[in-house]
């Protein structure tokens, strides 16, 4: 993990000749540059610089190097955030970066500026530059600089630890490896662990989980980490799927597919990543998070198409699919986070490609219980975390139907892919103290946006993204003031 450090100031940028300046460029018909008029339009026109998103220009001017991005039309937190972010994702080796804030937006562009210097260069070896990323200071005449500051450090410390663990190769980060790494990022907080081995899995009548796992020489492993703030009002549990590797298992994926599944655990790092900040904030909101953990190789060991499993809850499932095996792990985790009754679950997994095809790769899919995910959307809209509502079709239901088992995990050759995955785990919801009603629950699919292979954009570098714990994050402490 590398990101750079953030300090804020009530100085005028301008005066100093220390490092680069950041000044943001409003477009229009006239390109307004916010806080300073030490850049005049001659200059942006003999630049061509016209401010859309996040276009960049660099000047210098009286011997102090001036860099220009644009906000587009609107100046608003998400325009400035993902400015700024961008800016700093480029940014190497300066002394400093200045960034002039205009007034208001303090906490947008120091999330863009903590978020944008993520480097993750763990793995770079003698052929690659060493660089650093150069101390940002943020200008400001905000009076909540110190309020600010600490939750966007609590933000981008979470955010850096999954994308550090999910950057990691598969071969470093084995299942147990995972849960050791979970232990040690609560251990200076207050949240109880508890972790299931491979024999307690198996003796617990985890099946899932278990049966995914066996097929790896790594075993599995499953993980809750609990945060119960004192005069909670409010219960939340968040459950992710935690595959380490994902070869596909004897549903073998082709070469193509499985690069970049060392990804698929990004559920599981990102709802640890939320409990870290929620209890590095204090929030008041009670917490649990399951880290549903395996890897999914092939072997002799490992499940067959046709075997079945009986899930946490006696469920039986016939496995048509071994590539299926993320849903399987989540539903003995969302069996176990139903007996607790909580207010909310909220699921989160790289679960289905159908998801990547429906929405690309910039959206997560939101389904499950209609309140909480309105909920959610709206937060994800105040986080910049693209999210889009997928329906339920009952008639789906029938697809999960099987000739020898309550269920099957997936149709193959079917269709609704993203959406019979959500009905699939829908039945180990549990229901509100034993009654008819379901716990309001969502899920995420995250496949899309769980990792970015392409071109950076705004403050998300190449990579993994930890996409939806900013969101999950806004959710916990919105159930903190019912």
């Amino acid at each position: 993990m590398a990101t750079s450090s953030l300090t804020f100031t009530s100085d005028d940028a301008l005066r100093t000749d220390e490092g680069t300046i950041l000044l943001l460029v409003r477009s229009g018909d006239a390109p307004v540059v916010i806080g300073s008029d030490a850049v005049d339009q001659p200059t942006l026109s003999a630049l061509g610089f016209t401010g859309t998103a996040e276009q960049h220009g660099v000047i210098v001017l009286d011997g102090r190097r001036i860099e220009l991005v644009g906000v587009g039309s609107e100046l608003t937190e998400r325009s400035v955030r993902r400015a700024v972010g961008s800016a700093v994702l480029k940014a190497e080796g300066e002394n400093s970066y200045r960034i002039v804030v205009p007034a208001g937006l303090l906490a947008a562009a120091a999330e863009g500026a903590a978020l944008g210097s993520y480097r993750f260069r763990t793995y770079r070896g003698t052929l690659s530059t060493a660089t650093t990323v150069p101390p940002i200071v943020l200008h400001t005449t905000d009076d909540d600089a110190a309020t600010s500051v600490e939750r966007v450090l609590a933000v981008a410390d979470s955010v850096a630890l999954v994308k550090d663990l999910a950057n990691t190769p598969g071969r470093d980060l084995p299942p147990a490896e995972l849960a050791a790494r979970a232990i040690d990022a609560v251990a200076e907080l207050p949240v109880e662990v508890t972790v299931w081995d491979e024999k307690e899995l198996a003796d617990g009548g985890f099946g899932g989980i278990t049966g995914v796992g066996q097929g790896s020489s790594r075993p599995p492993r499953l993980v809750k980490l609990s945060y119960s703030p004192a005069g909670a009002q409010a219960h939340l549990a968040l459950v992710g799927k935690g595959i380490t590797f994902d070869t596909g298992g004897l549903s073998l994926k082709p070469a193509t597919s499985m690069t970049g599944m060392k990804y698929d655990m990004a559920g599981a790092a990102t709802v640890l990543g939320t409990l870290v900040a929620a209890a590095r904030l204090g929030v008041a909101t009670r917490i649990t998070a399951w880290l549903c953990v395996a890897e999914n190789m092939p072997s002799g060991t490992a499940i067959r198409p046709d075997d079945v499993l009986t899930m946490k809850n006696g469920t039986t499932v016939e496995v048509t699919n071994t590539d299926a095996e993320g849903r399987l792990v989540l539903a003995d985790g969302l069996v176990m986070a139903s007996e607790e009754h909580p207010d909310a679950i909220v699921d989160v997994a790289t679960l289905t490609g159908a998801a990547l095809v429906a929405l690309g790769r910039r959206t997560a899919a939101v389904m499950g219980d209609s309140a909480l995910g309105q909920r959610i959307l709206d937060l994800a809209g105040t986080a910049d975390e693209p999210m889009w509502a997928m329906p339920f079709p009952e008639e789906l239901r029938e697809v999960l139907k099987s000739n020898v088992a309550d269920l099957i995990n997936a149709k193959i050759g079917g269709y609704g892919g993203t959406l019979t995955a959500g009905l699939f785990l829908r039945e180990f919801v549990g229901t509100v103290d034993g009654g008819d009603e379901r716990i309001p629950w969502a899920h995420l699919d995250i496949a899309g946006p769980g990792d970015n292979p392409d071109a950076p954009h705004g403050f998300t570098g190449k990579g993994a993204t930890a996409f939806s714990l900013r969101t999950l994050l806004g959710l916990a402490e919105e159930l903190a003031t019912p």
